[in-house]
């Protein structure tokens, strides 16, 4: 009964996927399958196979599109950046540019997309990341916290480094956000709100430096 269950699974699966194709891009379909079967097993918990078989095509239709597995994995990852950066400038957007709490909207944006999307997330920061093609999308993302950054000291007239502050940002909300995931936190301070943590310690980030922790100040 039971295996009788699971083959009525993977036919109704199969279903599925076809008709998604048959409406769809063949492309897509298979970026979108490996998607899935990544985030239920991991970059290494399925083979190119197994996307055929949940996109319904055949074995042979990826090589129109894609040299490998890899390359599709590639291509979902720097999607990951894209939406990375799309929902940081939403955030920002929201809150104000060059503000303590734009900048920290995107902070928590980033912490927000790593939570949601753990294995995209750890995948965008593993062996991928060096790839030509994934390498743009990463530099990206960092090169809006500088200008936010920036942004910010030239609205308040100072002359801080602003990429070595866009970097100590980086540094702490990319660690936060592995640390919540990790389940690290909640094993070492139960009830730890990340999100309060990243909106208290992004202002002193920004207050580097006497002259940028004034503005700040004169808010209070």
């Amino acid at each position: 009964m039971a295996q009788a269950k699971r083959q009525s699974a993977k036919k109704t699966t199969a279903v599925r996927a076809k008709k998604s194709f048959h409406h769809g891009d063949l492309r897509e379909a298979l970026i979108a399958a490996t998607r899935e079967l990544l985030i239920e097993h991991g970059p290494d918990g399925f083979t190119l196979a197994d996307a055929c078989r949940r996109a319904g095509v055949t074995t042979a239709a990826p090589y129109k599109h894609f040299r490998d597995k890899l390359e599709i994995l590639e291509e979902i990852v720097a999607r990951g950046f894209d939406q990375l950066s799309e929902q940081n400038a939403q955030a920002v957007a929201e809150k104000g540019s060059g503000t303590i709490e734009g900048i920290t909207a995107m902070g928590i944006s980033y912490l927000e997309f790593a939570v949601a999307q753990p294995a995209i997330f750890r995948l965008m920061f593993g062996e991928l990341k060096k790839s030509k093609k994934v390498d743009g999308t990463g530099d990206e993302c960092l090169k809006n916290v500088v200008e936010e950054v920036a942004h910010y000291c030239r609205k308040n007239g100072q002359t801080a480094d602003a990429q070595q502050i866009a970097v100590r940002l980086w540094t702490f909300v990319h660690g936060a956000a592995s640390l919540e995931l990790d389940g690290d936190y909640e094993r070492v301070v139960p009830g730890l709100d990340v999100y309060n943590l990243i909106a208290d310690v992004t202002p002193r980030l920004l207050g580097a430096t006497s002259d940028i922790r004034a503005p700040r100040n004169k808010k209070g």
